[in-house]
């Protein structure tokens, strides 16, 4: 009768060990081999097409975008915050008029700038975010300031100005904002035959509603954040907010699950809450970060209300596993990883 016992434990034990070898097994291949560190960035996504883009103004993007991720490889590598890199990084892309944030930030219907912005820290759930500023030079500045010098998550045009004048922040004259670029946007829009709605052209994102810098990073100490900043919609009214400040929608980010940066018609994704849902996927039914985003952005996105759902995410995981997935022509975007290995992309691969 022992013999059997004996017998029935062990047939019991190498059964059970076969289970533990089985979900090892199922989850190596949901998480390849963890980088210490990783960054990824988007400067915008929509009809960005090969045959559209000259070589000397694909040059000049793909210059731009190395140079910000490098800001933010740089801080990495050297043990820094992935909120310092996020913010850094964000900084180069507003400082350029190539992109739809900071100097380049599109004109509303009354011919001004209207920044919106936000940032979040995956390791305590914070959030900055501020919408409407005309004064502020860095918008993500001002998001980062929110969160970590306000007992607030988000601030909206003249008060927002004016805490960002009270934590010393750069404060610029509009005029600082103009480019040619902007203004014949919206000079085209107006004269459109569709002028009553918003929309951002650029001859560089042809027809586009979608303009938008963001950036997402994991650090050495394993903490994940987020963020995203824009200019909005050319010819935009009622002081109009896409997703870039919302929380949950533009940006969002959880050690837990990931970091994520979104760029699209920001009314679609706010509807969605793309950026949340995403993580929300990984947390709640235990998906690849690759799975969860193809799942969001593929499928939701363009079936919400009249299938004008398009753009695309940037985003980084608690492994260093990152992912840009966009169902439009075309997405800004460059990586890098721990081992310095460099992307620049615009064009669909």
């Amino acid at each position: 009768m022992k013999k059997i016992i004996v017998l029935l434990v062990s047939i019991i034990l190498f059964y059970s060990c076969k289970e533990d070898v089985k979900e090892t097994a199922t989850y190596a291949e949901k998480t390849p081999e963890t980088s210490q560190f990783s960054i990824v960035i988007h400067g915008g996504a929509g009809y960005i097409r090969k045959d559209s883009t000259s070589d000397e103004k694909e040059a000049e993007y793909r210059q731009k975008l190395e140079e910000a991720i490098r800001v933010g490889y740089n801080i990495l590598k050297d043990g820094g915050s992935s909120l310092d890199a996020v913010q850094k990084t964000i900084n180069i892309l507003e400082d350029s008029p190539l992109f739809n944030s900071g100097k380049g930030g599109v004109y509303t219907n009354e011919g001004m700038c209207e920044h919106d912005a936000s940032i979040m820290d995956g390791s305590t759930l914070n959030a900055g975010a501020s919408a409407g500023t005309k004064t502020v030079k860095n918008p993500i500045d001002l998001a980062r300031a929110i969160m970590e010098k306000s007992p607030h998550v988000m601030l909206a045009r003249e008060g927002a100005e004016t805490f960002a004048q009270e934590q010393g922040l750069d404060i610029v004259d509009p005029s600082y904002f103009y480019t040619e670029k902007s203004m014949k946007a919206l000079e085209r829009v107006k004269a459109s035959e569709n002028k009553k709605v918003a929309s951002f052209y650029d001859s560089d994102i042809q027809n586009s509603k979608f303009g938008t810098v963001g950036c997402a990073a994991l650090d050495k100490h394993g903490n994940l954040a987020a963020g995203t900043s824009t200019g909005g919609m050319t010819n935009k009214r009622w002081g109009r907010i896409g997703d870039s400040p919302i929380i949950g929608a533009g940006t969002y980010a959880n050690n837990n699950t990931c970091a994520i940066s979104s760029t699209g018609w920001g009314e679609y994704f706010i509807r969605g809450m793309v950026a949340y849902d995403i993580s929300a996927l990984m947390e709640y039914k235990n998906l690849s970060l690759k799975e969860a985003a193809k799942q969001v952005v593929q499928n939701k996105l363009p079936s919400i209300g009249d299938g004008k759902g398009n753009g695309g995410i940037i985003a980084v995981d608690k492994h260093g596993n990152m992912v840009m997935e966009f169902n439009t022509p075309g997405m800004f975007r460059a990586t890098m990883n721990d081992e310095g290995e460099l992307y620049v992309g615009m064009f669909k691969d």
